[in-house]
């Protein structure tokens, strides 16, 4: 049985364009380059629209 123990620790997405590069090792230069990858090893399907409006997103916060 599952139980809680306490909130959930995320780490924060404000300035996230602030702080590149982006992975635990670095390899992910830029925004683009970060919802790509998780586009392509999640398998989200992202149209080249969607992708643009994440980024942006993104950059705003």
């Amino acid at each position: 049985m599952a139980r809680a123990d306490g909130p959930i620790k995320t780490f924060p997405l404000r300035g996230v364009k602030d702080s590149p590069p982006y992975l635990h090792d670095g390899r992910l230069l830029t925004l683009e380059d970060t919802v790509e990858f998780f586009n392509l090893i999640l398998d989200t399907k992202l149209t080249p629209p969607e992708k643009t409006d994440l980024v942006v997103f993104l950059r705003a916060l």
